[in-house]
């Protein structure tokens, strides 16, 4: 795909534009990541924990009733949302932490919009008996008070961003902050594929055991490979795990799905944010806009470089949905198939709705369910309390 991973590039996106004191501790992560990541003792490890705590492999479960319904492609649901936590988050996470054991770091903080990579990381933090500060949006902690409630009692301290519009960009950059201050005894848990090299590159790494599970079980129950692998996209880290196997394979479409208040890779255009380079959504002073979604997991106001790359490129393709469509695909899902998802893993499924009945029976789709959507049952009553 012409990506020079080395210097943490994908095409003209991503990169390192950091301060010199941060970036020695970068450069000394991405030294450390790539001496573990192929280390068979590192792997031994983290695969053990992989099926031992997590419970992976998760199914790949063939959606019977919703395909029926819909009249056209088969659709199959990777199930992220039994993972321990109950989302994509932890496999990012596990990786990371293991890493952070073998570098001696004391301290872990991260940030999270949802709330769900925060949970992750207070989970492992407490597994491995380490410091854990979580960055939060004061915004989203209201919207996501039960996550909140989560990572306090798993031990971490949770702290509310108010700069800003209060969400997922201001705890990045409150998180960042941080780094800077501490770095010599801090480990940074980026939980998404944004941010200055290597973390793309890493929670890409971590999260391809999505892909290279569902594969392998799409050609068991097949004998192919699908026609399109969908997966919802804010900062990016479940699509591109989604996607990662399957990038080298021309005949399977790569369909990332994203809120349309948040329009990034539809509407964004190259610019820099958070110490890398990337498509962005910029408002008339060329700072980054402000949005909106109502899954605040996707509320980003830039994405993944490998995504930025990937779209630009032309080999994946990227579509917003409305509040309203990603509603009623959280309904018929919980409805057909008794899998309530979380909001943002609705997107993904929204955009299924629409494609599923254009393609023939004998096309396979692939919607990856990053999450359940137990955080969002109160939020999702409420407006469609208002609604009635």
């Amino acid at each position: 795909m012409g990506t020079d991973q080395q210097a943490g590039f994908f095409g003209s996106f991503g990169g390192s534009f950091i301060p010199p004191e941060l970036q020695q501790a970068m450069d000394y992560l991405t030294e450390q990541f790539e001496k573990y990541k192929d280390d068979p003792d590192f792997i031994e490890e983290y695969q053990y924990y992989l099926k031992e705590y997590v419970g992976r492999d998760n199914p790949l479960t063939y959606a019977k009733h919703l395909s029926e319904k819909l009249g056209g492609a088969k659709i199959y649901l990777k199930r992220e949302d039994l993972n321990h936590t109950g989302s994509h988050k932890i496999n990012n996470v596990l990786g990371q932490i293991l890493l952070a054991k073998r570098m001696g770091a004391k301290r872990v903080i991260a940030e999270t919009g949802a709330g769900q990579h925060g949970v992750a990381t207070a989970t492992v933090c407490a597994m491995f008996g380490m410091e854990c500060v979580i960055y939060m949006g004061a915004e989203d902690t209201r919207r996501q008070a039960l996550n909140v409630f989560r990572m306090e009692l798993l031990g971490a301290k949770v702290v509310p961003v108010n700069k800003g519009q209060g969400r997922l960009k201001d705890a990045v950059d409150e998180a960042l902050g941080d780094l800077v201050a501490n770095y010599k005894n801090t480990f940074y848990l980026l939980g998404s594929a944004v941010g200055p090299h290597p973390f793309p590159t890493m929670v890409k790494h971590f999260q391809s055991i999505i892909s290279e599970e569902s594969k392998r079980q799409i050609i068991e129950k097949e004998g192919r490979l699908p026609d399109a692998v969908i997966a919802c996209v804010g900062g990016g880290s479940n699509g591109i795990g989604s996607f990662a196997h399957y990038i080298d394979e021309p005949s399977v479409r790569l369909i990332g799905v994203e809120p349309d208040q948040a329009p990034t890779l539809t509407q964004g255009v190259p610019g820099m944010l958070h110490g890398f380079k990337c498509l962005v959504l910029l408002d008339e002073q060329g700072e980054p806009r402000k949005t909106y979604s109502i899954a605040a997991g996707l509320d980003y106001p830039g994405i993944g470089p490998e995504h930025s790359y990937l779209k630009e490129s032309g080999r994946a393709e990227y579509y917003a949905v409305s509040n309203e469509e990603v509603l009623e695909a959280f309904q018929v899902l919980s409805r057909t198939e008794g899998i309530i998802p979380a909001l943002e893993s609705a997107h993904a499924v929204a955009y299924a709705l629409k494609l599923g009945p254009t393609l023939s029976h004998d096309q396979v789709l692939i919607v990856n369910l990053s999450g359940r959507g137990d955080k969002d049952v109160e939020q999702v009553f409420e407006m469609l309390k208002e609604k009635k």
